[in-house]
């Protein structure tokens, strides 16, 4: 579903990357510099089935998470002048993947295995996809999904960046379009 009406510096920003990369606080930083509306796909999720990710996981299912994922990222793809916090699983949808790379500009939030893995102590409790998981189970997934986020329209590289800089890199890189 490509929607071809919305011109290039109206479409939505949508950005992709690993769980804890920081997607969704460069996210509301790009929103307020380019004066747009942010969304963070798992809060819309959550609000929806009013309770948290992990409880959606348990108690309905990663399969209804999914599908539920799958519709809200479409309907919110399709729109203008947004700046959408993809988690970190959705990108692995094909559907979801085609429409964002047709009707958004898709920014990879990239980072590297040794920097990330720091990150990891502050992310076990929230993130369902890792819990119970191995370290090398968790690092199988990081590589696995690092090689779909390589569908995109432009990558950065965050670790030696803030949050700020990643923010300031992307609104660059917009100029340039």
């Amino acid at each position: 579903m490509k929607n071809n009406k919305i011109p290039l510096m109206e479409k939505s920003i949508a950005l992709v990357g690993f769980m804890g990369v920081g997607k969704t606080t460069v996210g509301k930083l790009l929103a307020r510099k380019l004066t747009r509306t942010f969304v963070d796909i798992d809060e819309e999720i959550e609000k929806d089935y009013q309770i948290p990710t992990t409880e959606i996981f348990n108690t309905i299912g990663e399969k209804a998470f999914r599908e539920k994922e799958k519709e809200t990222v479409i309907s919110y793809s399709t729109q203008k002048n947004k700046v959408i916090s993809l988690g970190g699983g959705a990108f692995m949808q094909k559907e979801i993947r085609d429409t964002c790379l047709a009707n958004c500009i898709v920014f990879h939030l990239d980072i590297t295995w040794d920097s990330w893995k720091t990150r990891l102590g502050m992310l076990v409790d929230s993130r369902p996809v890792l819990q119970g998981k191995t370290m090398e189970e968790i690092k199988s997934l990081f590589y696995e999904r690092k090689n779909t986020y390589a569908d995109h329209h432009s990558r950065v590289m965050t670790d030696d960046f803030d949050e700020e800089e990643v923010a300031e890199y992307i609104i660059n890189t917009l100029q340039l379009v």
